[in-house]
Formats: C-alpha cells, structure tokens, sequence
C-alpha cells in the first residue's frame, strides 16, 4: 500500500458487508460507517431536524430523539419519501465522510467507508476501490430473519436499493459470501494482501 487509500465496502443487507468491515477493524484499519453518521446527523443537525419534521411531520422525533419506527414506515414504503429523506441526509453524510476519512488517513494507510448506499448516493468517486459483499437472496433473506427483523420489511429496504446484480458490474470487487464467517475473513485477508 504505496499510497492512501479510501475504500468502501458496500451489499444489501444480510450480504456481510459489516461482517467484512469487522474484520478490518480487528486488523487495526479505521472504518467509518454511513448509517451510524446519517443517524447521528438526523438527531444533532438542527437544519436536517427541521426539514424531516417539516416532509415527515412532528412524529418523526420523540423527546428530542429520532423515531425509528414511524420514519422507517412512513420512509421505506415509499420510493419517492426514500428518494426526500435522501437527497437531506446524503450531502451531510458525504462531508461528513470526507472530514472523518481524511483524518484517519493521517495516521493509516487506508480507510474503509461501510455504506450500502453508495451507487444510490453517487459516492463513487470518492473512493479509489469499491469492495462489493454479497450472497444468494435466499441467505440474505434467511440472516436479516434470524436477526430479528420481518421479512416484508427486509423486501421493503430492498425494494429501494439497487439489486447486487447491477452493482457487481460497478464494483471494483465482489465477494460472495454463501458460506461461514472464517470463508469471508479468509477473503477479507487475501483482499488486504492485494491493495
């Protein structure tokens, strides 16, 4: 690794991409999630606050604090609200991204960005490698299940995501994991002897 680099690593969910990431932080690399940074802005940024509350009403926020459920099911129904909620958080997401990368480049050789969304949010360019972790839908379905979380509601988040197929073709990687966790590390080690 000659030279800084900024690499994301993207899937739907129940593809693995935090499982990967994971393995990244065991070997000491920073990783900055696009979820966590998006939440954190969606509660502490005063001007995002007001313009959800003012597209997705009062009830977006209790006590100060975001509410998950009545945002995910007035959001995640609806491709046009998804596309609103977005086009909010996505730029602040994007800076926010960029402070934080370009601080932990000072002391690391790379950084690594988790983010399902980085085609939708056009943050391609950002990066100098996109890592794409996939599995066959029937896995993904069965992980998000056993996590707790409704299968009409996995289909939901799908819905508003472009398929991995047409991902694979954008990616500068693509790991499929169908198998165990140390088949994954295994392909996560052999990706860092690469770069």
């Amino acid at each position: 690794m000659s030279n800084k680099l900024r690499i994301a690593v993207t899937g739907g969910i129940g593809g693995g991409k935090s499982t990967f990431c994971n393995y990244m932080i065991k070997k000491g690399y920073p990783v900055l999630s696009a979820d966590e940074l998006a939440k954190e802005i969606l509660v502490r940024d005063k001007e995002v606050k007001e313009k959800i509350i003012k597209i997705f009403g009062k009830e977006s926020y209790r006590n100060g604090r975001l509410n998950n459920a009545y945002l995910a099911d007035k959001v995640f129904s609806d491709p046009k609200a998804v596309k609103k909620i977005n086009s909010i958080v996505h730029p602040k997401v994007i800076t926010e991204i960029e402070v934080l990368a370009d601080k932990a480049l000072k002391k690391n050789k790379a950084v690594f960005v988790e983010a399902a969304l980085i085609f939708e949010a056009g943050m391609e360019e950002m990066f100098d490698y996109i890592v794409l972790v996939t599995a066959d839908e029937e896995i993904k379905k069965k992980r998000v299940v056993e996590k707790g979380i409704p299968e009409k509601e996995y289909e939901k988040r799908q819905a508003n995501q472009i398929p991995d197929e047409k991902k694979k073709k954008k990616a500068d990687f693509v790991f499929e994991n169908n198998s165990t966790t140390e088949d994954l590390y295994a392909k996560a080690e052999l990706f860092l002897k690469i770069i």
